[in-house]
């Protein structure tokens, strides 16, 4: 009989506040001082500004407009009218709390990023864009808190790194489950070896991208296409990449932009849930700063699911655990199991389970103290609990799985060098290191 954690009491544990952030060794061996980074103002207070204003940058400035000492100033979006969301939002906010707080929105990213007295940004756009917007508020000297995936391709997140490191500025990665207890207890259990040698994970998280083939819309009023494209090629307009909203009557958006879903535009479940999942992987493995040294893609001869081998044996596929196809991890030792995702925790013994802890209400950005954890960083002036070369190496994983897609058979990686193994193909794949469009280069 499995030992089940009840979803009543699995909330309640993945709800702990700032206080109750456990970091472990590894984490703190890996907290080094970085120099030049600001913690804020002379004031104290740290002046922020949101890049990207759709659906998940709202969760995010729910969660940040209620720390102690961040002011959001500034926001910048290519469309009018989620920038007039914002900026209501955020007024509506200060003004609710009798505070005076003057909110500037911009049509492109690089004039907020001009602004001296802006000294954080949130980074939520496309992923299309997220290696130049972030790179700039490098050499902006801007911490950054920079959504999942960290980059588009490979390269980018080796010039990302660069760049945050030459600059001495803090990157945090919009990994919550790494700042979520139960997550870290499941891998606390893992690293300790109380489920045995490690043989197998299934790590699920959902189909590869598919080319671009929605129907050509006419462009709303206020959207910069050109601007949102960006770096990208040039795909057509359709209502599904940008979901509609309005302020009057007040309506947001009712799905998830289907950019993520497109191999011209996002990464597909691959990136956008295995950021999640395949991070978790990495980290109870101890691999944060390594990764796979094959990949194998559903469909080759009789591999029925994608899957990646590390140096050391372990077998990791993405494959459903449960007739649910909850999107999670699955850890197989051999001497037991423990089976997580946001919603449960299982596992072959009651000892195996986290501790009760304190509930919260909100979405999951806001339950989880992983915002906290990035304004803690920037004002000790250490590494958040994700940082960019974590995030770098994960997204590595999910990249090289879509690679491996693309080409229709196994490749070989070597994470020491972050190169493919005599592998000219693999060498000129887009997702490795991509060509931009006309007017852009990093």
């Amino acid at each position: 009989m499995s030992k089940q954690l009840s979803r009543r009491k699995f909330l309640k544990s993945a709800a702990l506040g700032a206080t109750g952030l456990v970091m472990f060794p590894q984490f703190l061996a890996s907290c080094k001082q970085n120099k030049g980074a600001a913690d804020g103002s002379d004031d104290g207070v740290i002046r922020v500004g949101f890049i990207g204003l759709g659906q998940q940058a709202m969760y995010l400035l729910d969660g940040f407009k209620r720390i102690s000492d961040i002011q959001i100033v500034a926001g910048s979006d290519v469309y009018a009218v989620k920038r007039d969301r914002f900026k209501k939002r955020v007024n509506d906010y200060y003004t609710q709390n009798n505070q005076e707080v003057e909110v500037e929105m911009y049509e492109n990213y690089k004039d907020l990023l001009a602004r001296e007295d802006i000294d954080a940004v949130v980074i939520a756009s496309p992923d299309h864009w997220h290696a130049f917007m972030a790179i700039d508020a490098c050499n902006a000297k801007k911490n950054i808190y920079l959504e999942k995936p960290l980059t588009f391709t490979i390269k980018e997140g080796q010039l990302l790194n660069k760049a945050v490191r030459d600059n001495g500025v803090i990157l945090a990665v919009g990994s919550q489950q790494r700042s979520d207890t139960n997550f870290q207890h499941a891998v606390k259990m893992v690293q300790e070896g109380k489920i045995g040698k490690i043989e197998r994970v299934n790590a699920y998280v959902g189909a590869p991208p598919t080319p671009y083939d929605l129907p050509e819309e006419t462009v709303p009023a206020g959207l910069n296409w050109p601007l949102w494209l960006g770096p990208s090629e040039y795909v057509h307009y359709n209502v599904q990449l940008n979901p509609p909203i309005s302020l009057n009557p007040e309506q947001n958006e009712q799905f998830w932009g289907a950019w993520r879903w497109y191999k011209e535009l996002g990464g597909g479940f691959t990136t956008d849930w295995g950021a999640h999942m395949f991070d978790i992987v990495q980290w109870a493995l101890g691999m944060d700063k390594s990764g796979p040294v094959e990949i194998i893609p559903a469909g080759f001869e009789d591999t029925k699911y994608l899957t990646f081998i590390y140096d050391n044996g372990v077998v990791v596929t993405e494959e459903p655990f449960n007739e649910q196809q909850t999107k999670g991890v699955k850890f197989w030792g051999d001497n037991g199991w423990i089976e997580i995702s946001r919603e449960h925790f299982l596992a072959s013994d009651d000892s195996l389970l986290p501790p009760k802890a304190q509930s919260s209400e909100g979405a999951y950005e806001t339950q989880i103290p992983h915002l906290e954890n990035f304004v803690n960083a920037m004002k000790t002036n250490t590494d958040p609990v994700v940082p960019v070369e974590i995030g770098h190496r994960s997204c590595t994983v999910c990249t090289l799985g879509n690679i491996a897609y693309d080409l229709g058979r196994p490749i070989k990686w070597n994470p020491q060098t972050e190169t493919f193994v005599d592998d000219a193909e693999a060498d000129a794949n887009r997702l490795f290191n991509k060509t931009y469009s006309e007017g852009y280069k990093l």
